[in-house]
């Protein structure tokens, strides 16, 4: 959804869909994911996608056999997603954080949940119910990746600059016990700009 009628975390990104679009495609999957991929699971599994925005990892993860579930909330976002990646075999859901109303409601459980470059949009009210609804989408021994943004707030963009220890206690509080942990530069080179990429797995 876009800023005005969507949640306050997605502001900013429906009116700058082909414009973002051309950045995420300008980066792989391999790339984006390269402090975790080696901890995802090999096998074809059920993966959710949430904030998928283009599809650039869906369709990665869909190409490798994977089930994949792509969630995006803007509208324009995923427009352009379902077009570029389209025969891929991604389901694409609207739906939303922190609840995600619809995914739960469906009951289905996931051996990996993607949650990049999305956490820090969530306000601080947000993120416990986020991570109550992650934990219930998570399979039993299920693995959540997640990648958060650090530095400078792009204009009319809402965001939050936090450091690792509270998601991480977050987590843990959930049944979410860290299994790994990375900080990388920014791949595109933004000042300022640079990213902790954390693994959770569930409790089996």
């Amino acid at each position: 959804m876009n800023g005005t009628t969507g949640p306050a975390g997605t502001a900013g990104y429906g009116e700058a869909a082909e414009e973002l679009a051309v950045q995420y495609e300008s980066v792989s999957f391999a790339e984006v994911h390269r402090d975790l991929h080696h901890l995802y699971p090999a096998a074809p599994v059920a993966v959710l996608d949430i904030g998928a925005g283009t599809g650039r990892d869906a369709a990665a993860l869909a190409a490798l056999g994977h089930r994949v579930v792509a969630v995006e909330p803007t509208p324009e976002l995923r427009a352009v997603g379902e077009r570029l990646h389209a025969g891929r075999g991604i389901r694409w859901v609207a739906d939303a954080l922190p609840e995600l109303p619809l995914l739960v409601s469906e009951g289905a459980r996931y051996d990996l949940v993607l949650l990049t470059a999305v956490w820090m949009h969530l306000a601080p009210d947000e993120r416990p119910p986020a991570m109550a609804a992650l934990a219930r989408l998570l399979a039993p021994g299920g693995r959540l990746a997640l990648t958060v943004r650090h530095g400078p707030v792009p204009p009319g963009r809402r965001m939050f600059d936090l450091p690792p220890e509270p998601t991480i206690d977050l987590a843990a509080a959930h049944g979410l016990r860290l299994h790994h942990r990375a900080a990388r530069p920014d791949l595109h080179g933004r000042g300022g700009v640079h990213w902790t990429a954390l693994l959770f797995e569930r409790e089996a």
